[in-house]
């Protein structure tokens, strides 16, 4: 990476889960390096350590052993409401389900991490909007989310996530609750958010319909790495 303070770095990731009166290990040793201006995949069986590894690097679980190092700062050294504040700066999520609130309209879905951060809500569901707009979604900002799709929803979960123009965005099963071509134009919106210079996104998935999106995918087996190669012939 020409600039060792951008992205994220692990360094011997190890994870221990209390099981009885002995302790289970889940993650052995992980060692990557997510660079921005590239979509990395995340893939591996059910087990495999893909939700603790991602809940780690989102500082939601401390390692029992390692670091992780995002744009130079080590957020495993972080108390717990550092944490929230780095994860409210700098990381943005996009989920399978959208996980949006259905009594609140698009545009207020798409404020939320704006007003939680002390923004005036009038100001917030103005850049909401214009987030909405990238998007072509704009039209819908009054909606609420039963009245959309789920490719829709999906699309104002993207503009949620990218409100607050992360650095590190991480999508967990983003096209798994869609079909076929909706599951592809999500991903044409993420590889080309993937493109931002200063921008790591992640994506964890099972679905092998969309690997040719990814720059690079690491595959993960029993906690550990099994593979990590680049792809050649990556979309752009």
């Amino acid at each position: 990476m020409s600039d060792t303070k951008k992205g994220i770095i692990t360094r011997d990731i190890v994870m221990d889960y209390p099981t009885g009166d002995k302790m289970t290990r889940v993650l052995y040793g992980i060692d990557v390096v997510l660079r921005p201006g590239e979509l990395t995949m995340l893939v591996g069986p059910s087990g495999s350590g893909k939700t603790s590894f991602l809940s780690i690097l989102a500082g939601i679980l401390t390692p029992t052993e390692g670091e992780v190092v995002i744009n130079g700062k080590n957020i495993t050294t972080l108390n717990d409401n550092q944490k929230v504040l780095f994860r409210r700066s700098e990381i943005g999520f996009i989920f399978q389900q959208f996980n949006l609130i259905p009594t609140l309209t698009v545009a207020e879905n798409v404020a939320i991490p704006l007003v939680a951060a002390g923004m005036k809500l009038n100001l917030a569901l103005d850049k909401s909007r214009d987030a909405l707009e990238k998007l072509s979604m704009a039209s819908n900002s009054d909606k609420l989310p039963k009245q959309l799709s789920g490719g829709q929803q999906q699309r104002v979960a993207i503009a949620r996530a990218l409100i607050h123009n992360p650095n590190i965005l991480i999508c967990d099963e983003p096209t798994s609750s869609l079909d076929a071509h909706t599951g592809q134009v999500v991903m044409k919106i993420l590889r080309g958010t993937a493109l931002e210079p200063n921008r790591v996104v992640l994506v964890v998935t099972h679905d092998t319909r969309i690997y040719h999106f990814a720059d690079r995918i690491i595959h993960l087996s029993d906690g550990k790495i099994e593979k990590d190669e680049l792809q050649k012939g990556s979309l752009s």
